[in-house]
């Protein structure tokens, strides 16, 4: 692996499968690698709040004998005391991986390209590689061999759909992508996953309708219609999704027993339903235990 984790498109099909086997045997003994990291020291500098990324990377940190401390937005004023690429300087001389989780993705490019120590994006506004990364894991949990199945997403053309999508297709999973116009991926985007499709050997289509998207699916996936900092757009914004709500009625029409997954938080009764969230085919508590695994493996391979 490279220095840093900022984008899927920094992995390799051989990178991603190596990460999934030592996630794969840090889950099953996660008492195996308890002072791997001892003595190091992981930085979190979180401009948005969050659950499953914060928790999974300081419990994952604690777990491997090293510290965590984090930095919240009232803690720091990213980018506004002072210029990010002196923040990844002085960084760089107290931690020894950080953690950055943000809106602008320049932001996180720009901390890494200063920054003598390694930096995971824990999310952006372009790219969520964690999160996918988990995802494409859980997969491969529940099938074993993952080459050729489908993944149906459903909702908005975000950014943990940018992540995700790169992500299949380098797995050779294919993928049926249901957005509403206004909400696409951006060419550039579907671009890429089109490449990456043709080198993997999967299919990645496109669609506006998302029954079409969902049939013959081995998991339908969605995320929610408004994102942070997105909330002043949200009542503009949810016209669009009409119809695209992932209900019993949408999960019928994929294969049988079709796993539903959902990166989370999920706002019920928006992008999905109570019932489909608490049914026996949904892995979205799976899919969030996983975040930490996955997280430890990501540390342990950037800091060798």
């Amino acid at each position: 692996m490279k220095k840093d984790l900022l984008s899927i498109a920094e992995l390799s099909h051989e990178e991603i499968f190596e990460l999934f086997r030592v996630t794969k045997a840090l889950k099953k003994d996660p008492k195996a690698r308890s002072s791997a990291l001892k003595g190091k020291v992981i930085g979190l500098i979180f401009e948005k709040p969050s659950t499953r990324t914060r928790v999974s990377f300081e419990a994952g940190a604690i777990q491997l004998g090293a510290g965590s401390m984090y930095l919240g937005s009232e803690d720091i004023e990213f980018g506004v005391r002072e210029p990010v690429r002196d923040i990844a300087r002085v960084f760089s001389r107290y931690v020894d991986l950080a953690v950055l989780r943000t809106y602008k993705h320049s932001d996180i490019d720009t901390f890494a390209s200063y920054a003598d120590i390694p930096v995971i994006n824990g999310l952006s506004d372009f790219a969520h590689p964690c999160q996918a990364l988990t995802d494409i894991f859980t997969a491969q949990e529940k099938f074993g061999e993952i080459k050729g199945r489908t993944i149906a997403y459903v909702g908005d053309g975000n950014n943990v759909l940018h992540s995700l999508v790169m992500c299949a297709a380098k797995a050779s999973m294919n993928m049926h992508i249901a957005t509403p116009k206004k909400y696409s991926l951006t060419k550039e985007s579907v671009a890429q996953a089109l490449k990456l499709a043709r080198k993997h050997g999967c299919k990645i289509n496109f669609y506006n309708d998302p029954k079409l998207a969902v049939k013959g699916a081995d998991i339908i996936y969605t995320d929610v219609w408004v994102s942070m900092g997105q909330e002043s757009q949200a009542k503009k914004k949810i016209t669009h999704f009409k119809g695209f709500q992932v209900n019993s009625k949408l999960m019928s029409l994929a294969k049988k027993g079709a796993f539903f997954m959902h990166c989370l938080p999920a706002h019920r009764g928006e992008e999905t339903t109570d019932e489909v969230m608490e049914s026996v085919n949904s892995i979205v508590f799976d899919q969030a235990e996983n975040r930490l695994h996955v997280a430890k493996a990501i540390m342990l391979k950037l800091l060798k």
